[in-house]
C-alpha cells in the first residue's frame, strides 16, 4: 500500500493485515503499527522507489496486491493566508500541478510498473488505483481533474496490456472518508453520509478474494457500491450511499 501510514491508505492496509496479508506500506514518515512492515519512501524520488520493492520481494518473494493510494495533492491549500485550492487555473501555483503528477499519477505508474513484473510472471495479480469524481466532473480546480482523469485513463490502459497475463487492474473511488484531515474540520462538514478509512480497505479485500476479479479489469469502481455487490457494511454497521456524478 503507498501512501499508507495515515488516511485511506492506513485504512487499507489495517484491513489487509486482519485478513492475514502480509502488508507492506511506504510513505515518508517512519512508524511502527503491529504485524504491518513500514518502509520510508518518498515515491517522488526513483532511487527510493525500486528498493522499497525489491525488500518486498526478498522478503516475501512475491506480489499480490498492489494499492497505489500515494498523493502529493492536499499540501498548503492555504497560502498566506489565502486560500487558493479552488482558484481558476491561471491563478494557481504551478507547484501543486506538479505534486498532483509527481506524486500522484507518475508514482502510481512507477510502483505498478514495478509490481506488474512480479505479478506478470505469477500470471495474476491485483492493482488498486485510488482515484476520484474529479476524473470526471469538475471539482475543486483544473490540475485536481486533469490528475484523476490521468489515473483512470492510465488504470484503462493497464488494464488492456495486463488482462492476457490474469493481472486485474482497476480504479476505486472513495466517498467522504473520516480521514484524520477531514476529522480536524469535522463541526463544519456533514459526515452522515462519510465512510472509514476501514471501508475503503474492505473493497479491497473484496475485490482481492474476488476469483473472478478480472471482470472488473479497466473499471472505476465506487467503494459504496463495492460494498452493495459483495455484501458488507462500514465497521460502524452502516451501509453509506454510493456518490454519483450527479450528487458528487
Amino acid at each position: 500500500v503507498t501512501g499508507g501510514t495515515f488516511g485511506v491508505g492506513r485504512g487499507i492496509a489495517s484491513v489487509l493485515a486482519e485478513r492475514g496479508a502480509r502488508v507492506y506500506v511506504t510513505g515518508r514518515s517512519l512508524i511502527a503499527s503491529g504485524d504491518i512492515i513500514h518502509i520510508q519512501c518518498d515515491h517522488r524520488l526513483d532511487t527510493e522507489v525500486p528498493q522499497a520493492f525489491d525488500r518486498r520481494v526478498d522478503e516475501a518473494g512475491k506480489i499480490d496486491i498492489l494499492v497505489n493510494n500515494v498523493w502529493g495533492g492536499y499540501e498548503r491549500m492555504i497560502e498566506d493566508g489565502v486560500f487558493t485550492w479552488g482558484k481558476p487555473f491561471w491563478e494557481q501555483p504551478m507547484w501543486r500541478w506538479d505534486a498532483m503528477f509527481a506524486a500522484g499519477v507518475r508514482a502510481h505508474y512507477y510502483a505498478s510498473k514495478l509490481a506488474a513484473k512480479q505479478m506478470v510472471a505469477a500470471n495474476r495479480g491485483l492493482i488498486v488505483n485510488i482515484s476520484f469524481w474529479a476524473a470526471q466532473k469538475y471539482i475543486g480546480n483544473v490540475a485536481y481533474g486533469a490528475s484523476k482523469a490521468a489515473t483512470d485513463k492510465m488504470t484503462s490502459d493497464m488494464a488492456l496490456e495486463l488482462r492476457p497475463h490474469g493481472v486485474t487492474a482497476l480504479s476505486l473511488y472513495p466517498g467522504l472518508v473520516r480521514a484524520e484531515k477531514v476529522m480536524e474540520a469535522a463541526a463544519w462538514l456533514d459526515l452522515s453520509n462519510s465512510e472509514s478509512p476501514e471501508f475503503i480497505g474492505l473493497a479491497v479485500a473484496a475485490l482481492a478474494g474476488d476469483r473472478d476479479v478480472l471482470r472488473h479489469s479497466g473499471q472505476v469502481l465506487v467503494a459504496a457500491s463495492v460494498a452493495v455487490e459483495y455484501g458488507f457494511t462500514d465497521i460502524d454497521g452502516k451501509s453509506p450511499r454510493a456518490l454519483t456524478i450527479n450528487n458528487v
